[in-house]
């Protein structure tokens, strides 16, 4: 496997965010590589993906991947939702009549649920000071404002800051 990439000259420490559905493997690794991300955090509970198009981002597959390109990976399983905030979402969805790889939008309830059962508990201090200089936060959504990895980014923006989006639509600010 390969070393992880050496960090960049700068000590400024950056975040961004990315999502499995509408990419393959290729594009995944090309648009973090073009953000000149050194860490992927994984903030999936369960790690793996279904259908062919996107088995590329099973665990231990996208592992594989990463570090051949160089780049670290950690999972953070503190920060993914709970089964039951993810039931939360799929009701508001089913009433919205969208599904996980086309919601643009995470419901109110989940949102509030999420900030105060996960973020509000997280020690974003001890994470942070791990950081090296470009992370990027991994779920699978395509659009980071359809998933909670747009809640984790808001709350580390403030404090790492931001740099060019690796999303298709970036997350809305604080």
């Amino acid at each position: 496997m390969g070393a992880p990439r050496a960090h960049r000259h700068t000590t400024m420490k950056r975040i961004t965010t990315i999502g499995v559905y509408g990419s393959t493997a290729a594009d995944f690794l090309d648009r973090l590589a073009g953000q000149g991300v050194d860490l992927l955090l994984d903030l999936r509970q369960r790690r793996g993906v279904r259908g062919p198009d996107h088995c590329w981002a099973n665990s231990a597959r996208l592992q594989r991947s990463l570090a051949a390109a160089g780049i670290a990976y950690r999972h953070v399983k503190d920060l993914a939702p709970t089964t039951e905030l993810r039931h939360l979402q799929y009701r508001e969805d089913d009433r919205q009549g969208v599904g996980k790889r086309n919601r643009v939008a995470l419901a109110p309830a989940y949102v509030e649920r999420y900030t105060r059962e996960i973020l509000d508990r997280y020690d974003f201090g001890a994470l942070i000071a791990e950081l090296p200089g470009t992370t990027a936060l991994f779920c699978v959504e395509r659009d980071a404002a359809a998933c909670h990895r747009s809640l984790v980014a808001a709350r580390l923006g403030g404090t790492i800051g931001w740099c060019d989006p690796v999303d298709r639509r970036r997350p809305p600010s604080p």
